[in-house]
């Protein structure tokens, strides 16, 4: 969507001495709190640790100073064993960069970088206990390990629930100063402060060649301080106080002009972040190729065959048939009180379009009087979804009192693991459309339809009802682009909070 930018005032922003005020304070306090975050990290995961190492021994042994090994050449209390795995679990998450600024509060980067870390400190000792002719217990080590890198992956959870919570308050944020052509700087502006957890706050740009001063207003996000530009950026650093340069458009600036730019700012201690102008793509799809002395940037195609596409079914089957079973008593007693509280079927069958556009009828609880899509064109003014693709009534009175508690717990959507079982749906997907929405639908829009439909994915985490049209459809892409195996256990994980707090569900 294209920004529309309004600029306030022209004037040149005065700047005085700037070059005495370097370096800029807000470096010197990112990096103090990122300094103590670690340093907690640290400290919490040594005692995390040092509490499952104890646990392994009690239960194994019986007692914490219980249990002895034979090394070979005598007898090893397991309490100094203890000790030494905990030394050597810290120094293997040290090694792998577990507490670097860089993985702090955003992406699935840190948890890999702590499973690697365990599974390396469980490799080094397996190999010193053949050397060394260690006959550390089988079911100690069992115990140990993968309850430490769960008991890691929950400290680690809860310390970025902790941080998230904070960025959104304001603190613990990088302070980015934007260089680029205006659209693509205010795009970036606005990408990074619909996700304030990951951290980034654009507190001015820079257009080169375009407005050299004043300010901007961006429709959706406010207004951006606008800096000169100039052969010397330090002045803009300066003035912005930021710690972090983002360069939007390196066609503005030529390969010359990036490399003069990283050479200021390594001077400066800023970082310089390159943003590529790749919508909706994530990491794992992309590679930097060193070719010719240039980094390009190699863009893997997204997989939706083979064998990512066999363990997504898989996964799929088995997660519907545990589903289904635990939410056994919990299904009988809705579809009673369905059918008890108001006159009609127990279920509604929707028509959905799913996988390359062929239909199919999702399976519901129902919710609504029985007429209520006759009722539907008598309702069209008090449609409250953004942009008139989408129907969504915040109070819709075609909706039952069962109906309402039903839809506010997602209990309502339980019948759809059956449309799972059948191959028609997915557990975590696009939103499954209606075929009037999809008749709508651009060239675009229609990669939606590259994979299953699901009965959870990002729309739902993310505030399901509420979304806007262009919200919904850019969470959908974005799955579809990057669908993993891990991204879906992370959005089914999500998906329980999400229902707790009933937010966006009418």
């Amino acid at each position: 969507m294209t920004a529309q930018v309004t600029a306030l005032r022209s004037a040149p922003v005065a700047v005085s001495d700037p070059i005495a005020t370097l370096p800029a304070t807000p470096r010197s306090l990112r990096a103090r709190w990122q300094h103590r975050y670690a340093d907690w990290l640290l400290a919490s995961d040594v005692s995390v640790l040092s509490g499952v190492v104890a646990l392994a021994q009690i239960v194994r042994f019986g007692t914490v100073t219980s249990g002895s090994l034979w090394a070979g050449y005598g007898s090893v209390a397991y309490s100094g064993v203890s000790v030494l795995i905990v030394f050597a679990w810290a120094v293997g998450l040290a090694i792998y960069h577990t507490r670097a600024p860089q993985v702090i509060g955003a992406g699935p980067e840190e948890f890999r970088r702590v499973w690697t870390a365990t599974l390396s400190v469980f490799g080094v000792l397996a190999v010193v206990s053949t050397l060394f002719k260690l006959d550390i217990a089988r079911g100690y080590l069992a115990i140990a390990f993968p309850l430490g890198f769960v008991a890691l992956s929950v400290n680690r959870r809860l310390a970025r629930a902790y941080v998230s919570a904070q960025r959104r308050r304001g603190r613990f944020l990088t302070a980015v100063l934007a260089v680029g052509e205006l659209r693509s700087v205010t795009a970036l502006a606005r990408s990074l402060t619909r996700h304030p957890a990951d951290g980034y706050a654009v507190v001015g740009v820079c257009t080169p060649g375009g407005p050299q001063g004043g300010e901007l207003v961006v429709p959706d996000l406010g207004r951006l301080r606008v800096f000169p530009y100039e052969d010397d950026i330090r002045h803009a650093i300066a003035a912005s106080q930021a710690d972090t340069v983002a360069l939007t458009s390196a066609a503005v600036l030529g390969p010359d002009g990036i490399r003069d730019l990283s050479w200021q700012l390594e001077k400066l201690d800023v970082d310089l972040v390159v943003s590529p102008g790749i919508v909706d793509v994530a990491g794992p799809r992309l590679t930097v190729r060193p070719v010719a002395d240039l980094p390009l940037i190699h863009v893997d195609k997204p997989q939706y065959q083979g064998a990512k596409r066999f363990q997504k079914r898989l996964f799929d089957v088995c997660f519907a048939l545990l589903a289904l079973l635990a939410a056994g008593p919990i299904l009988i007693v809705a579809a009673v009180a369905v059918k008890v509280t108001s006159p009609g079927p127990v279920f509604y069958l929707s028509e959905r379009t799913g996988l390359d556009g062929l239909p199919f009828r999702m399976i519901k609880f129902r919710t609504m009087v029985v007429d209520a899509d006759r009722q539907l064109a008598q309702l069209v003014d008090l449609n409250d979804s953004v942009g008139g693709v989408l129907f969504k009534i915040r109070n819709d009175p075609r909706v039952t009192r069962v109906g309402r508690v039903l839809r506010r717990y997602s209990i309502d959507e339980l019948p759809q693991f059956i449309n799972v079982l059948r191959g028609e749906m997915s557990v975590v997907g696009p939103r499954p459309p209606l075929p009037r929405e999809v008749a709508t639908y651009d060239q675009r829009v229609r990669r939606r339809l590259l994979v299953r439909p699901g009965i959870t994915g990002l729309w739902q985490i993310s505030g399901r009802s509420d979304l806007s049209w262009e919200d919904s459809v850019r969470l959908d892409l974005s799955y579809v682009e990057n669908w993993s195996m891990l991204s879906d256990l992370v959005i089914a994980v999500k998906t329980v909070s999400a229902i707790g707090r009933a937010s966006g569900a009418y």
